[in-house]
């Protein structure tokens, strides 16, 4: 058994670090760990003292100092080194179009890190044709997740316009990473509290069994039934036999949001369980069932100190809801919102041992789901998070595509930077879902949304017809 790696500490690989080794040993692109994003600003910016705020922000953040290591026996293990040296690089993109700069950078998201005792990101200083600068960050999903993403490259930005700018405070410290993933490790080895989340867990699953709700209806589930000579199955192979993906991006404009974020505080719910329920109608509407099921992630950032000590922390599992047609939209949002509280006390469990656990009860064949989509709303901007102190300062955030996803359909929701609109991101495995597809999905969504927003005290059924 390991102990140390060159002099520093090592240890054990997190739940959640488990979850994403999980489907990486089975996808043959190994970029699909990748997350690449830029953050640009509309503003002259002195490269020289940005390069050191990015050396300070690596100071401060234990987890972009993150790397990996494996004995002999194949287990894995972490270390963080004392201090990042490297060069900063700079790219002036200033005579490419914006295409062109993107499509180079979308190919910089599909070039996997070096898995061993290597850095698991990659910073590069931009200067764009439209008269923006700033960064691109490439982080491996092993060491940050996009809420830690979001709240280093806050970190960055506030350390330079504490050098650049008058009265702009020096950020707050962030917090140990290693403090928080001895915590993880420590409720891993056994304690009663996740005694309590295994026992929630499990019957949950004991309680019956959930069934595949199609994109376009019962044909997948209608296919599997005559094939295995099965009437009745409940589970498909909805990915194809290729890992190459693409990434989709619809916009809600920022007037609709608006209408949507006020009816979610007028009502104390938040916007993840209005796109829950609306995605239930939806699927609900489409295979004329209300048994839903889809993967949801739980960020598991409660308090400040999981806010900010960075690494990977989401824990993903499926969310299912069974809400008949004779309920109100606004009574199916509560069951929602209820069950997820329950959930987020309990989200520490292990999503591995959930799909090991579920697929004992109900003797699942390998590679068959019930879930057709994965869903993440990001309420995280970097508006809401400090750039507000720089007055009109405009500023740009792009996510890229790494090329590959190991699931049929992955959607994440954020808000946009210059209008606070909502981008609907859809990764998609090229040859399981169509932007066709997509595009229909998108639009009965919204509408299911917006009805249900007007309409709260009306029944999900007549919300159907409706739409």
């Amino acid at each position: 058994m390991m102990k140390t790696r060159k002099g520093y500490t090592v240890y054990p690989l997190t739940v959640a670090q488990k979850f994403h080794r999980f489907y990486l040993d089975r996808c043959p692109k190994k970029q699909v760990v990748n997350i690449g994003t830029s953050l640009t600003i509309e503003t002259e910016i002195d490269f020289e003292v940005l390069k050191q705020s990015i050396y300070k922000a690596y100071e401060r953040c234990e987890a972009m100092r993150i790397r990996f290591a494996q004995d002999k026996d194949g287990t894995w293990y972490q270390y963080i080194i004392d201090k990042e040296e490297r060069d900063i690089e700079f790219v002036d993109f200033s005579e490419k179009t914006m295409e062109e700069a993107e499509a180079i950078m979308k190919g910089w998201t599909e070039v996997p890190f070096s898995r061993w005792d290597s850095p698991q990101n990659r910073i590069v200083m931009i200067k764009t044709s439209d008269g923006y600068s700033g960064i691109y960050l490439l982080v491996d999903h092993f060491t940050m997740d996009a809420q830690s993403l979001i709240c280093f490259l806050k970190d960055i930005i506030e350390l330079y316009c504490n050098q650049m700018y008058e009265n702009v405070p020096y950020p707050k410290e962030m917090a140990s990473y290693i403090e928080q993933l001895k915590k993880d490790l420590a409720y891993e080895a056994g304690c009663k509290a996740k005694e309590r989340d295994i026992a929630f867990f499990e019957k949950l699953i004991e309680s019956s069994e959930p069934v595949y709700a199609g994109i376009d209806g019962t044909k997948m589930l209608d296919e599997e039934k005559e094939r295995t000579g099965n009437p009745n199955a409940r589970t498909v192979i909805n990915v194809s036999d290729s890992v190459d993906s693409a990434l989709d991006v619809f916009h809600l404009e920022g007037e609709p949001t608006k209408r949507l974020m006020d009816f979610c505080e007028e009502h104390h719910v938040s916007l993840a369980c209005l796109l829950i329920m609306g995605l239930h109608t939806y699927f609900h509407k489409m295979n004329n069932y209300n048994d839903v099921s889809i993967n949801t992630a739980i960020a598991r950032r409660a308090t400040l100190k999981e806010k900010k000590s960075g690494g990977t922390r989401i824990h993903s599992f499926p969310f299912r809801t069974i809400i008949t047609e004779d309920k109100t939209f606004l009574d199916g949002i509560y069951q929602i919102r209820d069950l997820q509280n329950k959930m987020f006390r309990h989200a520490n469990y292990d999503p591995v041992a959930y799909f090991a656990y579920r697929g004992k009860i109900y003797h699942n064949q390998p590679g068959h789901t019930y879930e057709p989509m994965s869903l993440t709303y990001q309420p995280l901007t970097l508006k809401q998070n400090g750039l507000e102190k720089l007055g009109n300062i405009k500023y740009k955030t792009k996510w890229y595509a790494n090329g590959a996803t190991t699931q049929a359909m992955y959607l994440t929701v954020m808000h946009r930077p210059n209008d606070n609109g909502l981008d609907f991101n859809f990764e998609h495995q090229i040859k399981a879902v169509s932007r066709e597809q997509l595009e229909f999905l998108y639009y009965y969504l919204c509408k299911i949304m917006f009805k249900g927003a007007e309409n709260p005290n009306l029944t999900v059924g007549d919300i159907m017809k409706l739409v």
